[in-house]
């Protein structure tokens, strides 16, 4: 498929660039230094440790997928990465978010907007008065948008962009709020994305309504990792602001879906137990959190024999 083929497969969608006991853990905890580290966001949830299942997950898939799409992209590490290594002919990232979304379209969408963003990062003396004043000054534009936005995730306490974070105090070497703040890091971070965004598409919206619009074709795969909480646990609504999903429709949704398609969940009882109720195959896989302690997180998919095949 090329690039032109693809336009029409998004066309209509507004913003369009051309391009029971829970399961024990397989593997060891990925080490995430092992893994590029592709997007600007430290983002609460992220998937950089699922990468290496992400490779492994395509490889085993019979061809490249013709387009990938990533409904609750957030961060988007797992897009940029099979946009950056061509796992897929195409990727679609969707984010229903405003201000995560403004980050995407100032560097996938806007003309010279990654670059504004870069150097505007890379210029920015980061004192507390001047984040406090960056970040109240209201601002009218998606370039605007964006930079506070990344500001935001990197001097509050673990990213979190919900209502209520609060600033990082002490940090890493007791540097308070410049102790995540890697103007030259986040500026190459963004400028690589460049480089590949032709084959990145981006649309500010709600996730379920672009799987149903793509749930019949089987060339297309679908990463499904909704930042939102399942089986009564209340992280949600602390982590982000849009934190309410029928998990049963998405149940529903995925369970329609031509294509393959992998998701991402708390490794709770009530998850396994709406995945069994679907059929779908369930596997927990090791991780650390950001406080580096061990931890499972489920996967959920047709098929996931790729995953035990090395446990």
């Amino acid at each position: 498929m090329d690039q032109t083929s693809f336009l029409p497969l998004i066309a209509g969608m507004d913003t369009l660039i051309a391009y029971q006991p829970l399961p024990a853990a397989v593997d060891r905890p990925v080490n995430v230094a092992s893994v590029p580290q592709r997007s600007p966001f430290r983002y609460p949830g992220g998937k950089t440790w699922l990468v290496p299942h992400i490779r492994r997950w395509l490889a085993h898939r019979p061809g490249r997928p013709a387009v990938f799409i990533e409904p609750f992209a957030g961060g988007g590490i797992v897009s940029l990465t099979v946009a950056a290594e061509q796992l897929a002919d195409h990727v679609l990232m969707v984010e229903l978010d405003p201000y995560v979304a403004a980050v995407w379209q100032t560097i996938l969408q806007d003309t010279g907007g990654g670059e504004w963003l870069a150097e505007r990062i890379v210029r920015f003396d980061l004192t507390a008065d001047a984040v406090e004043t960056a970040l109240q000054t209201p601002s009218n534009d998606v370039r605007g948008r964006a930079f506070q936005t990344i500001l935001r995730n990197r001097v509050n306490r673990g990213g979190i962009l919900a209502n209520g974070a609060g600033r990082i105090k002490h940090g890493e070497a007791n540097r308070g709020l410049a102790s995540r703040w890697y103007p030259d890091t986040l500026k190459r971070r963004i400028l690589d994305i460049l480089i590949f965004r032709l084959r990145v598409g981006f649309l500010h919206g709600d996730g379920l309504p672009v799987l149903r619009q793509w749930a019949n074709r089987a060339d297309t795969v679908f990463f499904i990792d909704p930042p939102y909480t399942a089986a009564g646990k209340k992280a949600g609504s602390r982590l982000y602001t849009h934190c309410d999903l029928d998990h049963e429709e998405l149940f529903q949704i995925a369970a329609s879906l031509e294509g393959d398609f992998l998701m991402t969940y708390d490794n709770a009882a009530g998850v396994c137990q709406l995945a069994q109720r679907y059929g779908f195959d369930t596997q927990a896989v090791a991780m650390k959190n950001t406080h580096h302690a061990m931890m499972s997180e489920l996967l959920i998919g047709r098929d996931l024999s790729w995953v035990r095949s090395r446990a």
